[in-house]
């Protein structure tokens, strides 16, 4: 588990990161989003020890990061895939993690293949590696250890669409087994395939937390019948707000539950009857971060 309690960073009178506190559960994939500048990127070196915090702390299994025994072994880290040196080859890069680690270097052949990197490919030097290899070898760096916890920042920039559904396979089978995964993305539409609580944030402050079902939860049902005006009437007269639906039928602010059981005593037949669908993902962030993106894109 990652506790991050009124975490804070300025820099002179900026304040970069402003009161975060937050929890990324064991077993759980958490979305970490907001727009460009937002802290993010901030808040998640601070995480990992690569950044002091002015205030507030940030623990990982109830130590802060720098406390961890061999911190390899309880957190895998990605937060920039190009930061790997271009002089040494993909099988360098973990063998050399693998020694520091005091990891067995069966490890780095095994990791190898999992993220598809082919034994040609470990043997070629970072530098002539593409964004989408760069990102494989990172995760591998960042699985090198066994960890529980993955912190990751932007893992799916550069790959392909089969490479995007094998990060999401990968981080969803490392959560199933009781991982905790902290993940930040622009891809506003893999962040709702993938995760499971969403944490958002604005200017350096949260601007909504919690289970992505709830967050994305829309109050209200559609409705068609037989004769919508007169359920219209039923349903304004049982203190129902109700607007026509683009589809057709109506808008209702009342669960489907409640909706049924108005048309029931009303003597009306009904022909659909839904709860309302959320616009997703998408449409929460811009509602949520209208006031505070530079760009108006998540990032």
């Amino acid at each position: 588990m990652i506790t991050v309690e009124r975490l804070t960073k300025r820099y002179g009178t900026f304040t970069a990161v402003d009161d975060l506190t937050f929890e990324v559960k064991p077993g759980r994939v958490t979305g970490f989003l907001g727009p460009n500048g937002a802290g993010k990127s901030t808040a998640m070196r601070m995480m990992v020890g690569l950044t002091t915090p002015t205030s507030g702390t940030a623990r990982i299994g109830g130590k802060p990061y720098g406390a961890l025994p061999n911190p390899g072994r309880h957190v895998g880290v990605l937060l920039d895939a190009g930061a790997q040196h271009p002089g040494r080859t993909g099988r360098e890069v973990l063998n050399l993690g693998a020694l520091m680690m005091g990891v067995d270097r069966k490890r780095v052949d095994e990791l190898l293949d999992v993220v598809g990197l082919t034994s040609n490919e470990a043997g070629r030097r970072v530098r002539n590696y593409s964004l989408g290899m760069r990102q494989r070898l990172g995760i591998a760096g960042a699985l090198l250890g066994d960890p529980q916890v993955l912190v990751l920042d932007e893992p799916v920039n550069g790959l392909d669409p089969a490479g995007i559904r094998w990060m999401r396979s990968l981080l969803a089978s490392f959560a199933a087994e009781g991982g905790t995964v902290l993940l930040s993305s622009h891809l506003l539409m893999e962040m709702e395939a993938v995760s499971d609580d969403l944490v958002v944030i604005g200017h350096g402050r949260i601007v909504a937390q919690g289970a992505k079902e709830d967050l994305l939860a829309v109050p209200g049902s559609v409705v068609s019948s037989t004769d919508d005006a007169a359920l219209a009437h039923a349903l304004t007269r049982a203190e129902i707000e109700v607007a026509p639906h683009a589809s057709g039928g109506l808008s209702t602010s009342a669960k489907p539950d409640a909706v049924g059981q108005v048309a029931l005593a009303a003597g009306i037949a009904l022909t659909r009857l839904t709860a309302a669908q959320s616009n997703g993902l998408e449409d929460l962030f811009f509602e949520l971060t209208a006031s505070t993106s530079r760009e108006g894109v998540a990032a």
